[in-house]
This record gives structure tokens, sequence and C-alpha cells, in this order.
């Protein structure tokens, strides 16, 4: 059996008031892996990637693609996988995009009193649960995926993010 590997991350900063978070990719690319290793999804050497935004560049993308023409915080663009036979000289497996706004997630983080980078990872490990097929279109899939987000947190040390408010939307 072929040793566990972390999906493949770049992390694009698009806006510059992410400069005022420097730790934000390491940030993510700790919960990302963290995530990856919880789910033990098989990912192999898939990748994605991770779009740091504003809320002028997200509210783009959700009125785009979601025709909600709002800033919100963290949006998930998974990709469309292949349906033939893979090969060996096949390109690593894209697992999508995840897009995150600064000011958005910067002002939950404020109002819920906790660290940005806890808010941060949160966002990350939403986003990336989306990418390999949770969602929360109804109570049942909600449950199972705020439990593994949970899971995935408490291992990185950071509290429930639900213990005090509603289901992110």
């Amino acid at each position: 059996m072929a040793p566990f590997a972390l999906p493949i991350t770049e992390v694009l900063v698009v806006a510059d008031c992410w400069q005022t978070e420097p730790d934000a990719e390491a940030v993510i690319h700790r919960a990302i892996g963290t995530a990856a290793e919880t789910v033990n999804a098989g990912l192999g050497e898939a990748e994605l990637a991770v779009m740091l935004t504003d809320d002028a560049g997200i509210r783009t993308l959700n009125s785009n693609w979601r025709g909600v023409d709002k800033p919100t915080n963290v949006l998930s663009f998974p990709a469309l996988q292949p349906t033939g036979p893979s090969g060996a000289d096949d390109a690593p497996r894209m697992l999508g995009d995840i897009a995150i706004a600064y000011e958005t997630t910067r002002k939950e983080a404020d109002d819920e009193q906790k660290p940005f980078d806890h808010h941060l990872s949160h966002l990350a490990v939403h986003g990336f649960l989306h990418l390999i097929g949770y969602d929360h279109d109804n109570d049942d899939d909600a449950e199972a995926m705020e439990t593994l987000e949970q899971e995935i947190l408490a291992q990185l040390g950071i509290p429930d993010p639900y213990a005090d408010r509603e289901r992110m939307d």
C-alpha cells in the first residue's frame, strides 16, 4: 500500500488585505493537511487551490456562480472528475477551488471573539470537505459535516466552532 499523500494545496493571495495575516498560507496548509489525514479519503496526489480574496472578489464569485449578490466567508468549487480509466501519465486529480474573503472572515472572527487563525482554519476545513463531497443541504448531512469539522478542528487544538452559534450557510 502506498504511503498516505496529502493533497497539493496552492494558496493564491489575490487581495492586498491578506498582507495583514502573514501566517494565513501556513494556517490553510495545516488545516487542509489535517482534514485530509482525518478523512483518509485516498486523495493520492490530488491538487486544490485556495484563493485568498476580499469581499468584492467573493461577492462577484457568489453572484456569478450562485446567483447571490453579496459577499460570504467561503465558497467551494468542486472539480468535475474524469470518468474514464486513469493512466500512469495522467495529471494529478484536481479536487477544485476554495475562495475565502478576508473582510467577512475577519468580521466573523471578531464578532465571535475567536482568534482569526482558528476561524480561517475552520473555513479552510469547511471548504475542503465540500470539495470531497460533504454538504449541508439537509439536517442529517449538516450534522455529519459539522461533526467531522469538530473532530478535525479538535486535532488542531481549535474549540468547537458550533458551540455558541448557528450552522454556517
